[in-house]
């Protein structure tokens, strides 16, 4: 039967994609006293930080400088979340930069949970006003473009089986795989680029469109001795225990894996709720990645920070080298390959859980660690698994400005280079880091400096009303890999928000904000005022 049909809606900005590009999207759209609906194919908003439930990747100056004011003040809220509704001990409350899970992959690791009551809040005001209406279990299924122009895009409502037509004059794509350039008819690249191309130095000879980076299930466990918590054995879980990829050095379901910088064999530890006092862990990583000891590298709820009691254990997330997926491609290969892929994927970690409970080496001699527990009420789910896939890589627009390997890696560069964009829109700092590939690639993690967004990176070539909201930039499959993070999304869709709202006020158009230099001007006054930082003080690469 056909699906029932809605009244089409309208706004001024739609912004398809609830994660952290199209949530700082909206609140620039409505700062701006613009209307805007987001949608967002979970009943979460957040993406990364929470249906994805992956700890922020962030450079080593966070703190200081190198991010928008609202993603920092974002960051503080979540500070101040557990300040207020946590046992804190004393010596806790006391430290500025409080790092909840005193995980090492980031100076603010958290709950997936703690992010959503942030987020929702910030936008908060905006939906009483009502300039923002969200619409969460909504994915986008068709596009209406007609010359360079988007006109509306068709949303399925996934919990009441309903389709909703919304219209505007500018749409953000803010999903996590660039969907609406492919339903659109926007330009884009997907996967790896020919070297001829751009002349990448670590771009394949041939263009490799379904070489993408491997995707991830996360889930959340805390563990408790003496309990055993081992569940059905995963279906897939004899085919995941007995592989062994061509560039690995040993089972994938092992401790053994590849230093991603210098591709060695490198045992990793996993030890559960370390008797270690938290607040001496220091997250840097321009002096060590921190991925050596598993438990503690993306722990999000640290016990010893809390009064005596209060936790019987530590949380973990598990987005480790062993449950990176990458036998099928997410993007480009049809509905059913990724379907397939997401499939794999969850298997793939409901595997490793089991792995870890019943086999894997304890530091006593045993094996296995039967007290882990996963944690359905971190992650929102029955499963205890991620809500979404975290996704590395999308489709990007064929942009007017392609960032590319020369403008970022410190070889080519050198440790205080990189480009200089006269049209930047902000800022970003990581090492380029591609995780292993539906293509076969090993690791490709490069020293890189801190870099910026050049404003022609958003802007499609051809079309006019379109931008992207998040990783679906004009990079490269290379410099995908160091402005995919947490900070550079939201940067660049608190941007793309900002643009549409400034072309509506200013009746001109994206391509003349950039090409026009008065124009450009105006808009960067802007982004000035509202804390965008646009360009890095004095620092070196690493």
């Amino acid at each position: 039967m056909p699906e029932p049909t809605s009244p089409p809606a309208e706004t001024d900005v739609l912004i398809v994609g609830g994660g952290l590009g199209g949530v700082a999207a909206a609140l620039a759209v409505c700062r701006a006293g613009r209307r805007a609906v987001l949608t967002e194919e979970t009943d979460w908003i957040g993406g990364q930080l929470t249906a994805q439930a992956v700890p922020p990747d962030e450079h080593p100056w966070i703190e200081q400088f190198g991010a928008t004011a609202t993603y920092r003040a974002m960051r503080g809220h979540i500070r101040d979340y557990y300040r207020r509704w946590y046992p804190l001990r004393s010596e806790a409350l006391a430290v500025a930069e409080l790092n909840p899970g005193a995980g090492r992959v980031s100076k603010l690791c958290h709950e997936p949970r703690v992010a959503l009551a942030v987020l929702e809040a910030m936008l908060a005001p905006h939906r009483a006003a009502g300039r923002l209406t969200v619409l969460t279990e909504h994915r986008p299924v068709a596009a209406d473009a007609e010359g360079d122009a988007v006109r509306a895009v068709t949303l399925l409502d996934t919990r009441e089986g309903v389709r909703r037509t919304v219209t505007a004059p500018y749409v953000l794509d803010a999903t996590e795989t660039g969907e609406l350039l492919d339903l659109a008819g926007v330009e884009h690249a997907v996967g790896a680029e020919a070297r001829a191309e751009f002349d990448e130095p670590h771009a394949p000879d041939e263009a490799q469109p379904l070489n993408q980076q491997g995707i991830t299930v996360c889930f959340a466990v805390s563990h408790h001795e003496g309990e055993n918590h081992v569940g059905e054995r995963p279906a897939d879980h004899a085919f995941w225990r007995s592989y062994r990829p061509d560039f690995w050095p040993g089972p994938l379901l092992g401790f053994t894996a590849p230093d991603p910088r210098t591709l060695e064999p490198v045992e990793r530890s996993f030890r559960p709720n370390p008797q270690a006092d938290p607040l001496v862990v220091a997250a840097d990583q321009s002096a060590d990645a921190g991925d050596k000891e598993l438990w503690g590298f993306r722990r999000i709820l640290a016990r010893g920070l809390h009064r005596p009691g209060a936790f019987d254990s530590d949380i973990t997330l598990v987005n480790w080298p062993l449950n990176d997926y990458w036998l099928k491609p997410l993007v480009g290969a049809g509905d059913e390959v990724a379907r397939e892929a997401l499939a794999g994927a969850r298997e793939l970690s409901r595997s490793v859980l089991y792995w870890l409970q019943t086999e894997a080496p304890r530091a006593d001699g045993g094996t296995g660690f039967p007290g882990l527990r996963i944690r359905p009420d971190v992650t929102g789910t029955p499963d205890g698994l991620a809500k979404s896939a975290y996704v590395r890589e999308a489709r990007r627009i064929k942009a007017v400005t392609t960032v590319t390997e020369h403008d970022v890696a410190i070889d080519l560069v050198g440790p205080y280079g990189g480009t200089r964009h006269r049209d930047s829109v902000g800022v970003g700092g990581y090492r380029i880091d591609l995780h292993p590939s539906t293509g076969g690639d090993d690791y490709i993690d490069i020293g890189s400096v801190p870099f910026e967004i050049p404003l022609g990176a958003l802007l499609p070539r051809r079309v006019t009303n379109l931008l992207p909201a998040g990783k679906n930039i004009g990079t490269t499959h290379i410099t995908n890999g160091c402005y995919r993070l947490h900070p550079v999304e939201w940067n660049v869709g608190e941007v793309a928000g900002a643009l549409a709202a400034h072309c509506l006020d200013a009746k001109v158009t994206p391509h003349q904000v950039r090409e026009e230099e008065q124009r450009f001007a105006d808009f960067a006054r802007v982004l000035d005022r509202a804390g965008v930082e646009r360009h890095w003080p004095d620092v070196r690469g690493y």
